[in-house]
């Protein structure tokens, strides 16, 4: 066992190896602070045959001891991995997988188990560290060492791995990962940051990941590995002669320039069994057949060779847009009639319908996971079913693209939405994705924002996002806007921007190549900005500001606060009294029983504002020469009590009457005032004649007891 430590930004990092997971290809437990992980790595002997990708997949286990907790729910223990852990497991994918060689088909998993969390230094940063060891210590392919750092911005200074208190002041939240030569990665959300703040905080962060980069060496330095060596499969001289000869670059071109999505897919798979089948003539169909996958390989590079160079020597892209263009706009709102808030954003073959649901504070989302517990009262849920792009595939849960497209889209409209005690509704935007031809997750960016303007939601201002691409090529660096799935595809760079005319609120960048200059992403990020801009105008131009009213289908939601420490008296003895409100007026009720805030929550405003009326009786303060409406209920020799408000009862003595106390029963309405009050909060009353009770101000409608009180 062999044990290495580095103070880093003012963290220490401890690695271990040798006392764990033995049986694994490779097995690392890293530490920051008291956050610790072990991540493992194992690879399959032999190769998958029929695949043309490379068989990587990352898993992270959250265990709830790590952090002394015990799971939620009747089942107490770990089930299906969490959001965040989700989320987590694509933070360490995103920049080990361009590392691995393009034709390894040996299965490859990764696992990434938190054992110990102190709350503070976030696991997945570890685990970026952990794999990045585990792999280089391996003899599992693997080309590059990389790790990450999470950064804030804290009053103009650049904070590394900043603790939640910290983070509740910083204007950013960013995730930063890369090699010694360059970020290969960012994902995060920020609060307006200039473009050229992002920069800055990038470059800075950059610095930090060399140095845990250079901590690596270090103990990489005292093993020697060899890495098992990959059969690399090539076709036949003869038959690759053959292939590339049969291709004419002008026929390549044109059907490349094709029109239309699935047009253009259609003409190139044409295209493709057009050579195929001649190969079949030549060279007999049972050996083309054995070479099918590399014959498609081959054919996808001279595709992507093909439209760089389309774009770099003629200055187009296949949809013959330039470089800068956007795709054509359009927007609708309003288009459901029964939901609380609908859009429809087009953007070339891409389109998102956005839908906004208000519901009830009880509608928050309860967070119960390793590392944060408590409610979320904003949600944005995406979906991409597979007709979005014409196939046909079985519909499970979300997958995990789903569920990392949503949270980048929730992050960037999550800094427009108002405060809670401004609006207590809990809000879920939800994306359906009807067409997709690349950046959906930014579309669904700008139709949630014009979707929770159609709902009436107080937003401050619009928010709206594009996806920007790279092609870098020996003689040209071009910086391409509003990118299509292909350019995604066959492009070497994939970043999101998304914003307000103010500045950038989320950020996700995923690079395949070193060495993008401060220069060049710079250049990058102005030019999103002038997309962003031009895409704002779009959202404005439909809907400027939130409707003034909310739909007549959201339901009613006021709010009043009482001293906490009066809540008991809304409950009532075994709920009595809430259960009473509820039925009587058709309300929910949410209570906060630390601050005192209390909901009512129903279709009609009369009964809504009826039901928070009775819950202020109930916690009124009783006060000295006030006159109610009571009514009796207890009748004694010395006089009656008259409860006045839910559960407040005052002694009407018989010498404070103006009755005849024989003629008093249970449940007579009685004109009474206060006279005094004890220190024990007990008060008594005087009967007062009717005439006299309509001249005072401070005269209270009669209460009655509700029939379930009765």
């Amino acid at each position: 066992m062999r044990i290495w430590k580095r103070e880093i930004a003012g963290r220490e990092f401890r690695v271990e190896h040798g006392k764990l997971a033995k049986q694994a290809n490779g097995a690392v437990m890293a530490q920051i602070g008291e956050t610790t992980v072990l991540a493992t790595v194992v690879m399959a002997d032999s190769a998958t045959e029929g695949i043309d990708f490379v068989p990587l997949t990352v898993e992270f286990q959250e265990r709830f001891y790590a952090a002394g907790k015990i799971p939620g729910g009747f089942v107490k223990r770990e089930g299906k991995p969490s959001e965040m852990a989700i989320l987590s497991a694509r933070t360490i994918d995103r920049p080990i997988r361009p590392l691995f060689p393009k034709n390894l088909r040996n299965e490859v998993q990764v696992v990434v188990t938190v054992i110990s969390a102190d709350m503070v230094n976030p696991p997945d940063i570890v685990g970026v560290l952990a794999t990045s060891l585990a792999l280089n210590i391996s003899d599992v392919p693997f080309d590059g060492i990389v790790a990450a750092v999470r950064v804030g911005l804290i009053d103009g200074e650049v904070v590394f791995f900043p603790t939640e208190e910290q983070l509740q002041k910083s204007l950013l939240d960013i995730v930063v990962a890369g090699t010694e030569d360059a970020i290969t990665m960012v994902e995060g959300e920020a609060k307006e940051v200039s473009e050229s703040q992002m920069v800055e905080v990038l470059f800075k962060a950059h610095s930090v990941i060399k140095q845990i980069i250079d901590f690596q060496k270090q103990i990489l330095s005292e093993f020697s590995v060899t890495k098992v060596c990959l059969e690399e499969k090539l076709l036949p001289e003869e038959i690759a002669n053959d292939f590339d000869s049969v291709i004419d670059e002008n026929e390549l071109r044109n059907r490349l320039l094709t029109q239309g999505k699935k047009t253009r897919s259609a003409a190139l798979d044409e295209y493709f069994e057009k050579i195929y089948s001649s190969l079949k003539e030549k060279y007999g169909v049972e050996k083309v057949e054995e070479l099918s996958v590399l014959l498609r390989g081959a054919y996808e590079d001279k595709l992507k060779h093909k439209m760089r160079r389309i774009i770099v020597e003629e200055g187009i892209r296949l949809d013959l847009r330039n470089p800068k263009q956007i795709r054509p706009i359009t927007c609708e709102v309003g288009l459901l009639p029964r939901v609380h808030g609908s859009a429809l954003f087009t953007r070339g073959e891409t389109q998102s319908l956005g839908i906004v649901t208000l519901g009830a504070p009880m509608d928050e989302q309860i967070i119960d996971s390793l590392l944060e517990e408590g409610t979320k009262r904003f949600m944005l849920h995406y979906n991409f079913p597979p007709f979005s792009t014409g196939e046909v595939k079985p519909l499970r849960g979300p997958s995990r693209r789903e569920i990392g497209h949503g949270y980048l889209a929730e992050r960037a409209l999550k800094f427009i939405l108002p405060k809670e005690d401004d609006f207590p509704y809990t809000v879920r935007v939800v994306s359906e994705i009807l067409e997709s031809n690349g950046s959906s997750s930014m579309a669904t960016v700008c139709s949630g924002s014009l979707a929770l303007m159609d709902a009436g939601v107080p937003v401050a201002k619009h928010v709206a996002g594009v996806a920007m691409g790279l092609i870098l090529e020996r003689d040209a660096e071009i910086v391409l806007t509003d990118i299509l799935g292909a350019e995604d595809h066959w492009g070497d760079m994939d970043f999101k921007v998304a914003g307000t005319k103010d500045g950038i609120t989320a950020f996700q960048m995923d690079c395949k190549v070193s060495g993008v200059s401060r220069d060049l992403l710079e250049r990058a990020l102005n030019q999103a900005k002038e997309a962003r801009l031009y895409v704002l105008e779009k959202l404005y131009e439909t809907i400027d500001r939130p409707r003034e009213r909310l739909s007549k289908y959201v339901p009613v939601i006021k709010v009043t606060s009482v001293d906490p420490s009066r809540v008991a008296e809304i409950i009532g003895p075994g709920g009595r009294v809430i259960k009473g409100i509820i039925k009587d007026y058709d309300v929910k009720i949410s209570v906060d029983d630390l601050t005192g805030k209390v909901s009512v929550i129903g279709d009609d405003q009369a009964k809504v504002d009826a039901a928070i009326r009775q819950i202020n009786s109930i916690v009124k303060e009783i006060i000295i020469g006030e006159i109610f409406e009571g009514k009796v209920t207890r009748t004694e020799p010395f006089g009656v009590f008259v409860e006045v408000a839910p559960g407040k009862v005052g002694l009407l003595h018989q010498s404070k009457l103006v009755s005849n106390l024989k003629s008093i029963k249970l449940g007579d309405i009685l004109k009474v005032k206060v006279s005094n009050i004890d220190n024990s909060g007990r008060f008594q009353l005087e009967e007062i004649p009717t005439d006299q009770a309509q001249d005072q101000s401070k005269q209270h409608r009669p209460y009655r007891k509700s029939k379930r009180e009765e």
